[in-house]
């Protein structure tokens, strides 16, 4: 039952977190709203039993990536977002939209409780170690994690390149 009432808490923070995240004007702002969100997700990486997720998730995520993030919006020198108008396009595809999330939700909560299929958490005990997302990483998805890094060079290639281009 305590992780149950945990779990509805920090979904919950997770949740206003991300909806602060969208509501802020200024990237900085922006920035610490996702390292909430980052740390909500982290204890619930630890409800579900997966710790070295939980801590990667704190050291790469909350950490490395955000602190690139803020030192990229920081270089760029962004300030608040100037609003051009309204898009009622967002509106009509996103409320319908967000009521068919719920719905299904609901949905999936109410009818679909007793159904769990063939899985088990006895059957999946190694999801969260070191040596399957090792495997993994460094396996199957060796090709994605090594783009994903050139990526990220690049993205802090060009911030600075913008940057430069200010000065001069």
């Amino acid at each position: 039952m305590l992780h149950l009432i945990l779990f509805f808490i920090f979904a919950a923070v997770c949740i206003a977190g991300a909806v602060n995240l969208l509501a802020q004007s200024h990237p900085i702002n922006s920035a610490l709203s996702l390292i909430v969100v980052m740390g909500s997700l982290a204890v619930l990486y630890l409800l579900l039993g997966a710790e070295f997720v939980a801590a990667i998730q704190i050291i790469i995520y909350a950490g490395a990536v955000m602190v690139l993030f803020i030192f990229v919006i920081m270089l760029l020198n962004a300030g608040v977002e100037e609003h051009s108008g309204k898009s009622y396009i967002a509106w009509f595809v996103g409320i319908p939209s967000l009521a068919a999330l719920a719905g299904l939700v609901v949905y999936s909560l109410l009818l679909h409780e007793e159904q769990t299929g063939n899985a088990s958490v006895s059957s999946i005990s190694n999801v969260g170690s070191v040596q399957a997302i090792a495997h993994l990483l460094f396996g199957k998805f060796l090709l994605p994690f090594e783009v994903t890094s050139v990526l990220i060079l690049i993205a802090i290639m060009g911030a600075v390149v913008l940057a430069k281009r200010g000065e001069s």
